[in-house]
């Protein structure tokens, strides 16, 4: 089970508060708990990483353990404090301007 944080726009799309909890099947990869998460929450489908190509959007970064995995590879394996729960993944919604 891994905690995800959501920023608000995400979070109050999937009517949830706080950290989510996910159970991810197989190795914790970036790309297997996002999977996990739009399983659970099938409105984020398409919020997150594009529909089709399943590439991250713009304005969206993933954070682990105080590390940006944003521009990982999808198969990039979440450290252990994430795999087990101990720290959570973040997914922040990031911004732009002068």
């Amino acid at each position: 089970m891994i905690r995800v944080v959501l920023p608000y726009h995400l979070r109050k799309l999937a009517r949830v508060e706080g950290p989510v909890a996910i159970e991810v099947e197989g190795p914790v990869t970036i790309r297997a708990a996002l999977d996990a998460l739009e399983a659970r929450y099938p409105v984020l489908k398409g919020t997150i990483r594009d529909h089709g190509t399943h590439r991250r959007r713009p304005f969206i970064r993933f954070f682990a353990c105080h590390e940006d995995l944003s521009l990982e590879p999808g198969d990039t394996p979440l450290p252990q404090q994430i795999a087990s729960g101990e720290e959570p993944f973040l997914i922040v919604g990031a911004m732009a301007g002068g």
